[in-house]
């Protein structure tokens, strides 16, 4: 593993445009080696900064990108809690990233069946990643959860064994609500262990991109970037 780097910058205006530059900046070395780009989105208010800062950039080429979703609730696309959804309605008709490439779940399915299933599109759709330890038979891919405490309560989730093997992880978070979760994730406490604090790449980047709110509890030493800085 890299190490891990939290990264703070003193607004989400100025934490929106590092992200995308840093997204940008991993695909063009994935391409660069190995033909292809993949990335694992996540819901939530990533989806609005993603998709204002993605197509500003100029020259954006995601045409060798393939996409798929960490975690899905089994919902209809055009619900609101459909991470893909969101994303169709806000980013991914602003760039040009092939529908082949964007892998979505089959919500139709029993929640069982659909994380079967979803496991079978990654492994299909990422065949250079099937010599990594995640994509053995004998471990789980995707997880069906039935109980999730945030309704609706059924939902498919990428495990720690394939997120812990990506060559870049990248957790967001910004907002003063955030501070006291954020302490106990990134510093640790009497509680119990948040599932982020238990994302440990075994071999990639670990970054924590948070601003100034989020950050106001923090007491281990963090990263302040100039403006305009590339990570």
């Amino acid at each position: 593993m890299a190490g891990r780097r939290v990264v703070v910058f003193p607004s989400a205006a100025e934490l929106g445009p590092a992200l995308a530059h840093l997204v940008t900046a991993r695909a063009d070395k994935a391409i660069a080696s190995r033909g292809r780009f993949t990335l694992g989105l996540s819901g939530g208010s990533l989806v609005s900064m993603l998709s204002k800062e993605l197509p500003a950039l100029p020259e954006l080429d995601c045409s060798k990108w393939v996409v798929g979703f960490c975690d899905e609730r089994l919902v209809s696309f055009d619900h609101p809690e459909s991470t893909y959804g969101l994303y169709k309605s806000q980013l991914f008709s602003k760039v040009n990233i092939p529908d082949s490439g964007i892998l979505t779940i089959d919500s139709t399915l029993p929640v069982d069946e659909c994380a079967e299933d979803y496991t079978r599109k990654l492994k299909e759709s990422t065949p250079h990643c099937l010599g990594l330890p995640y994509f053995q038979e004998k471990k789980k891919v995707v997880a069906p959860i039935s109980d999730s405490p945030k309704p609706p309560p059924q939902r498919v989730t990428m495990t720690f064994p394939v997120v812990n093997s990506a060559r870049c992880v990248a957790f967001v978070s910004t907002g003063g609500s955030k501070a006291a979760v954020l302490k106990e994730v990134l510093e640790g406490g009497e509680g119990p262990v948040f599932p982020a604090a238990r994302v440990v790449p075994t071999g990639g980047e670990l970054f924590w991109l948070v601003d100034d709110p989020a950050a106001a509890s923090l007491t281990i030493q963090v990263e302040r970037p100039g403006s305009g800085a590339k990570l």
